[in-house]
């Protein structure tokens, strides 16, 4: 018993730690570091020079924007000093920038800023000269023999009134001094996925020799900081070498990561819930570097640059690459990798250490969801096949608990009989587990199996676009969000905002509610410290739910709903009194009714 007291201690005094480190530091460092990212991006210098195009491919010079405009400028105004092909699709609106081939200019017409469909809708690329420039280039590298080559300066041209849509593709031409013919053709789906078709036409009187590269550049990162379930930042699947996730701080801190030369894959950059990716020839050798440049404006790139091919004289080659810019759902996600035979394409969603539990649990949720029409009702119905998945489990677990309080009375002689004498205790006790066929430890792995199926869940609502701005019912307007409403005001009755902290809403307090009956299903135990603990840790727990997503706590509150309810049922059936409300009496009253 000691033991055991011992461990609820520390269990404890963890959770007080870890709340107590959120509050007191996590938080308040994350609101230094969002203000101090908007100051920089406010503050930063105009470029009323000219600028660099940021990091320099390998074997390339870095080449200065055509009319670049001050950082401060508007977005319209920079894309209006450019010639551009219009984008026009239901998915996506925006423009080719013909300065380079760039795409710079790109919103996500199916998403919106807040729940709000009045609101913006998200825009995920922006020119170069912006404050929040981020966009994607495709170019060559070559040399004095093969003349100018397409890179970030080049201007492409384009027919007149061509404007891209899924049904009419759009085709750039460029021809150098040295007579070879650059022709370019970029169509895309319904959704978010540009191919891009180069052709080489050596209409010289001698071989050339030159590189493709791509990138992808931004030149902010996201002002809400990651969290540690989430990776944000570079990302891509190196063919041999296979995932590489590199986060903005280490790049910041350490020289560029630079995976190696191989064949096949994928890289960009990944948010939560969008993300730029070029996928480049598959059969060609290149090399890759996830960098963070410093030199005139900071910047963050991951590029990719491919072994040099040869073009005979007369002779035509054709390179195809991909991008990928857009929102993360994953059927789409999949069914690209599927289509276009995209290595691991899928954990473009990062779907964290328990991927073989996280996604078919999405699958799951997602096929209630195209049944019913509601993720939260989704996630109650995932809840229920969850418990009766581990339906066996539970049954031993409880049915374990049940036979250990039917031995409570014999416990309690022996502690009588033993006093100080843990030793003889614990051999007494063990002798007690063997002849009543009890083991003790059998009802803590059905807790420890259930931890990846939580931290699962808790993937899927926080990671999955699907989720984002998916509603409940009543005030749940976002299951991705924590609760909007808050006890302090009274839910909003009173007129005053409440501190981030204080935001306890109705759902963390039913999943509180919950918790407390769940632990009240046993007796409280004998020693004053578990005692206090049993006591308050659905209070702990409940603050420390508040600031997680609605439809996780909906999911705990649901689930130890269920639990109460199965508890009951496995004790009714191994003969044992259910002392709920036993419990909750005793709580409330002056003189608790002592332990049997």
């Amino acid at each position: 018993m000691d033991k055991n007291r011992n461990y609820f201690i520390a269990i404890g005094l963890s959770v007080l730690i870890l709340i107590a480190w959120q509050f007191l530091y996590i938080n308040p460092k994350m609101e230094r570091e969002r203000i101090a990212l908007e100051a920089v991006q406010a503050q930063t210098p105009a470029n009323t020079t000219g600028g660099s195009i940021p990091g320099a491919i390998p074997g390339t010079a870095t080449t200065a924007v055509p009319g670049a405009v001050p950082q401060g400028a508007a977005r319209e105004e920079a894309i209006a000093r450019s010639a551009r092909v219009v984008i026009d699709t239901q998915a996506l609106s925006g423009s080719i920038n013909l300065t380079g081939a760039r795409l710079d200019d790109l919103k996500l017409r199916e998403y919106h800023e807040t729940v709000d469909d009045k609101s913006p809708i998200i825009t995920l690329f922006s020119p170069a000269e912006t404050p929040e420039g981020y966009f994607t280039e495709i170019g060559y590298v070559g040399d004095a023999s093969t003349g100018a080559v397409p890179g970030p300066s080049t201007v492409w041209t384009a027919p007149e009134g061509a404007k891209l849509t899924t049904a009419t593709p759009v085709t750039l031409s460029f021809t150098n001094e040295k007579g070879v013919v650059f022709t370019r053709v970029i169509s895309i789906d319904e959704h978010f996925m540009f191919k891009i078709d180069d052709t080489i036409q050596n209409a010289t009187g001698a071989p050339i020799a030159l590189s493709t590269y791509g990138r992808v550049t931004r030149f902010n990162k996201p002002v809400t900081p990651s969290v540690y379930v989430l990776h944000e930042g570079f990302i891509g699947v190196i063919g041999e070498h296979g995932l590489e996730e590199v986060s903005y701080s280490k790049v910041e801190d350490n020289a560029p990561a630079q995976p190696g030369k191989t064949t096949g894959g994928w890289l960009g950059i990944t948010d939560k819930y969008w993300a730029a990716t070029i996928v480049p020839p598959q059969a060609t050798p290149y090399e890759t570097r996830f960098a963070h440049f410093t030199d005139g404006r900071p910047r963050y790139q991951a590029d990719y640059k491919q072994d040099a091919i040869t073009v005979a004289p007369g002779q035509t080659t054709t390179l195809n690459n991909l991008v990928f810019a857009g929102a993360k759902q994953v059927p789409l996600v999949d069914g690209y990798e599927a289509s276009y035979n995209i290595p691991k394409f899928d954990l473009l969603i990062d779907w964290g250490w328990f991927y073989f539990i996280t996604k078919p649990m999405f699958k799951l949720m997602d096929f209630f969801f195209r049944f019913f029409g509601n993720f939260g009702v989704a996630i109650l119905l995932t809840t229920i096949v969850v418990k009766a998945l581990f339906f066996p489990l539970a049954s031993k677990q409880y049915a374990s608990m049940a036979n250990m309080k039917k031995i409570q009375p014999k416990m309690e002689e022996m502690k009588k009989k033993f006093g100080d004498d843990r030793m003889g205790m614990q051999q007494a006790m063990m002798a007690l587990y063997k002849e009543e066929k009890i083991n003790p430890i059998a009802g803590c792995w059905p807790i420890l199996l259930q931890i990846p199926v939580f931290f699962a869940l808790y993937k899927v609502i926080y990671v999955t676009i699907e989720m984002r701005h998916a509603p409940f019912f009543g005030w749940i307007q976002d299951l991705s969000a924590p609760d909007p409403t808050s006890l302090f005001n009274l839910f909003g009755l009173l007129p005053f905002a409440v501190p981030h902290a204080l935001m306890i809403g109705v759902w963390p307090l039913i999943m509180g509610v919950t918790m407390f009956l769940q632990m009240r299903m046993n007796p409280t135990p004998p020693d004053p410290t578990q005692a206090m603990l049993f006591t308050w840790m659905p209070v702990v727990f409940t603050f420390m739910l508040s600031s997680f997503p609605a439809g996780l706590v909906i999911y705990w509150a649901w689930n130890n709903t269920l639990s109460v309810i199965q508890q009951a049922f496995i004790m009714k059936r191994h003969g044992v009194k259910v002392e709920l409300f036993d419990n909750i009496k005793n709580l409330f009253s002056r003189k608790p009714k002592p332990a049997e």
